[in-house]
């Protein structure tokens, strides 16, 4: 039998029903306790370069063209890589692609996404639920249970096994660059009690999660991506306020943490070692302290965080020393298998710590599924993301978050019949909002305001204005990322106080932490905040105005001295 046959036929033994006992019931860290019969046979047909590259997820795109595409598919048969870490790309191709890759693998590749608010994130076509700290605000955590249950229906579809969700960083510094959205919010107990109903939505439906950034990235200044942040914190400090939500999470099952590139004195005092490679930090703190089991995966190594002190794989051999199960996006994988064989061979690293990482990432393999070959059909992929109960839940998530500040007096006495100024800034364009409540104001005019208007546009508008009963004003802010600060010119921002002293509503389809830095607004009788600039958002507010919906929300972050975590007007 030539090689080429007995590799087929080793592919397809491992991927048939002949190994594919009864699904683990129940939870993957309850699956831990039991030995495994797909496992050890798996196991046992690795030899130990391969049994190495198990550890190892690699990057894929759908939208890099055939020769990225081909480059992935001779890595996955040479290196025989554990799984992949889909990016950019649209759903059909990546469902295509997956069906590839799977094919030319050894063993089933688990596949992971960064999919914090839904594939919308990573691809076109597809459903983007709200950010977290939109979700923050809501006061049902079942509507966030079922969202991550319908997030793990679009996992499924696509052929997708983890979600390197949800990020359980505290949000409590408001110049954070690379948190911020990101996060539930500042209050510690809102956060561990969201992040839980997410992660359990997903779990619940056979997704596994990579709960993020351990031990907690909420308080920096500096963004990872581009170099090593430190948390100069005392152990208290750390116990008492980011370490609280992984605790919690731990304890309810989390079946995967992601651990962050951060430097942590009073953690590991070694100079410029983030804590991805840091052994107090990954086996002492979470594994023998927090009691950790599940699967412990790095953050990308490919982040200047790790790389600008230890480029080119070896981060991915200290990582494992340090105690973890899975190097995500290693800078060259490679020459890591080569060192960590050395490390091996030098006693600094054992086969038993290695095989054991390598049996919990089979075992995770198991219990999502890959143990019975699928393909993924391809028919109506789009449509199946994008079904009404999705959407409606979308909806549903966007209308609970709506948080009307200072009074809903202005909305109670609002007069349909009366001269009204509809106000856009941010976006020369007509928006949704604008779109739905023209045409219920027939003595209505829409004054659109771009982000930089002239003073003279600007004059001409606070002159015309005096002319109106009422002004609705939204503000939006059009960046992929809304950031903390509105990039809007200093003569806009002066007039958002001007017309704040009028009568008026004003509806905020931006970060929350933007109310800070205009000064004037809290002068508004009435201000609606809907955290982003979303379509769903845009409906919501404007079914608040109309009477249609009952504002809910609560500020799950403080913004300034006036409005503080929890400050929100529940609408009877």
């Amino acid at each position: 039998m030539s090689l080429h046959l007995k590799q087929l036929l080793f592919c397809f033994l491992l991927l048939s029903p002949v190994f594919s006992i009864a699904q683990t019931q129940g939870s993957f860290i309850s699956a831990l306790e039991n030995p495994n019969d797909w496992v050890e046979s798996v196991f046992k047909k690795l030899n130990r370069r391969e049994r190495i590259a198990q550890l190892f997820m690699v990057r894929a795109h759908t939208d890099k063209g055939k020769v990225f595409e081909d480059s992935i598919a001779r890595l996955i048969r040479k290196e025989r890589i554990g799984g992949l870490v889909f990016f950019q790309g649209g759903p059909g191709r990546q469902a295509a692609l997956t069906d590839r890759y799977q094919s030319v693998s050894k063993v089933p590749l688990l596949i992971a996404m960064d999919a914090e608010w839904g594939l919308g994130m990573r691809l076109d076509s597809t459903i983007s639920y709200p950010y977290q700290l939109t979700l923050g605000a809501i006061q049902d955590n079942n509507l966030i249970y079922e969202m991550g249950k319908q997030l793990a229906i679009d996992f499924k579809r696509i052929g997708m096994q983890v979600n390197f969700a949800p990020v359980a960083d505290i949000n409590n510094n408001p110049k954070n660059p690379v948190i911020g959205i990101r996060s539930f919010g500042d209050n510690k107990y809102n956060v561990s009690a969201k992040v839980s109903a997410y992660m359990k939505g997903l779990q619940d439906n056979n997704v596994l999660v990579s709960v993020k950034h351990f031990p907690g990235h909420g308080d920096t200044d500096v963004d990872s991506h581009h170099d090593l942040p430190q948390l100069p914190f005392s152990r208290e400090r750390l116990d008492s306020l980011e370490l609280f939500p992984f605790k919690e999470l731990i304890k309810q099952g989390a079946s995967g943490v992601m651990v962050a590139h951060m430097n942590i004195p009073v953690l590991d005092n070694t100079p410029n070692l983030p804590s991805t490679l840091s052994r107090p930090i990954v086996t002492e703190l979470l594994k023998e302290d927090l009691g950790f089991k599940g699967l412990i995966f790095s953050d990308a190594m490919e982040m200047k965080g790790v790389a600008k002190f230890f480029p080119e794989g070896e981060s991915d051999v200290l990582g494992l020393i340090a105690g973890l199960d899975v190097i995500e996006l290693s800078g060259n994988s490679k020459r890591a298998v080569k060192l960590i064989l050395k490390a091996i061979k030098s006693k600094q690293l054992s086969w038993e710590r290695v095989n054991a990482s390598v049996r919990k990432v089979l075992l995770a393999k198991y219990w999502s599924g890959l143990s019975n070959k699928k393909f993924i059909n391809p028919e109506d992929i789009i449509s199946d993301l994008n079904r009404p109960e999705a959407r409606m839940l979308n909806q549903q998530l966007a209308d609970a978050a709506v948080t009307i500040l200072n009074s809903d007096s202005q909305i109670k006495n609002f007069d349909w019949s009366k001269k009204t100024a509809l106000v856009s800034m941010g976006t020369p364009n007509l928006t949704t909002f604008q779109n739905i409540m023209k045409p219920l104001l027939p003595n209505s005019l829409i004054f659109l305001l771009p982000k930089d208007p002239s003073e003279s546009d600007l004059n001409n508008v606070r002159e015309e204005l005096k002319a109106y009963d009422q002004i609705i004003v939204s503000i939006y802010d059009t960046r992929r990322r809304p950031g903390a600060v509105l990039d809007y010119n200093v003569g806009l921002k002066t007039l958002v106080a001007d017309i704040a002293k009028m009568n008026s509503i004003f509806t905020l389809f931006a970060n929350p932490y933007t109310i800070s830095g205009l000064p004037g607004l809290e002068k508004a009788k009435t201000l609606i905040v809907n955290y982003q600039n979303s379509e769903e958002a845009q409906r919501a507010a404007s079914r608040v105005i109309t009477g249609e919906l009952k504002a809910t929300g609560k500020l799950p972050v403080t913004v300034n001295p006036g409005y503080n975590n929890g400050a929100g007007i529940s609408q009877r």
